[in-house]
This record gives C-alpha cells, structure tokens and sequence, in this order.
C-alpha cells in the first residue's frame, strides 16, 4: 500500500497563493500537523517513507519517519507541480483565461512551468514501481497526489480539478488482486488536535 501524505501548512498556502517548487518552511500549525499525521499509522506497520525532495515535505516525513523509526528516502517523482513564472503568486490573480485554458487541457503548462501530464507521468512510474503489499509512506503535495488518485482510478487528469485535498490528509492506493484501488482518500480524522 502507498499511504500518500500531504505536507503540512506553510506561509505560502496559507496566504492563499500557488506554491510549486518554492522551498518554504512549515508554519507551526504545520509541525503541529505533521505530528498528528504521523500517529494515524500503527506502530510497526510502516516499511518505508519517502519524499518529494521540497523542505515542507521533507520535514512532515521527517516527523512520520521518526515516530515509526525508518529512514526519509527523497523521490524528485513526488516533488510538486513547477509554476514556474506562477509561483507564488496569489490565486486571486490567475485570470479566468488562464484558468479556463489550464482546466481545460492537461498539457498546458504555467510559463516557464510544468503541465499536469507531466506530473501525472512521474506520478504513475513511481506508483507502479512502489505499490505492493508493503506500507510505504509517500509525502508529496496536492498535485502528484491528485495525480495518484487519477492514475489508479484510469481517469484523465482534467478530474484533479474537481477534488479537494487537505493539508496533512492522508490517501491509500492498495495493492488488491493484481490491481490497483483507491482505498481511501482525504483522511483528516487526525488532526483534530492540530487545528
């Protein structure tokens, strides 16, 4: 099973902008996040945890990595979507073309920046090369985890659009029958506590 984690809280998405391969640190709301996600995995179940190489990320997996004593192993097919020229920018200031044009074709990309194809195909190998009956923790961001969902459902990536993922969810790909399913998706239960 891979349980893909979404880091925890940091100034950028709180503020409500873009944050692609900008390398911002969490907020304390973030660490505190991190910790509640990594106590909703039984102790000994976890045989790997792996991240995008991004420091938000890297830390919420050093948190999980330390409660269930395994290594953090950095995975750049986990790393988030590049915004290139749209990083950091507000959300606010996309303009409804651009929005229009994004929604609407998978292969366009943000100037200077990657489409959610791209993503989805590093998303993919990295599933089909990890998934097995092992727990591996994989700690990414919300659009190769989007893209997670997408490739086991065999559905088009224009679908990412229509979800909503939490900061510090948890979402689990299982191996069942020589297939790949969706066993859960946008777990938040945990952090009741880190609100």
């Amino acid at each position: 099973m891979i349980a893909f984690v979404r880091h925890g809280q940091t100034a950028v998405n709180r503020d409500g902008m873009l944050q692609g391969r900008h390398d911002a640190p969490l907020t304390d709301l973030g660490h505190s996040q991190a910790a509640a996600v990594a106590h909703c995995f039984a102790p000994g179940t976890v045989a790997r945890v792996v991240s995008s190489p991004l420091r938000r990320a890297r830390d919420t997996a050093a948190a999980i990595a330390a409660v269930h004593r395994v290594p953090v192993e950095a995975d750049e097919r986990l790393v988030e979507l590049d915004y290139g020229e749209w990083d950091r920018r507000a959300l606010a200031d996309v303009t409804a073309e651009e929005w229009g044009r994004w929604r609407a074709d998978p292969t366009f990309a943000p100037p200077g920046g990657e489409s959610l194809a791209a993503v989805a195909a590093r998303v993919a190998s990295f599933c089909t090369e990890v998934l097995g009956d092992e727990l591996v923790v994989a700690v990414s961001h919300v659009s190769p985890i989007k893209a997670a969902v997408c490739w086991v459902l065999g559905i088009d990536e224009r679908a990412t659009w229509r979800m909503h993922l939490d900061l510090a969810s948890v979402t689990r790909i299982a191996a069942r029958g020589g297939a790949a399913v969706l066993a859960s998706y946008n777990e938040t239960a945990h952090l009741t506590a880190a609100r």
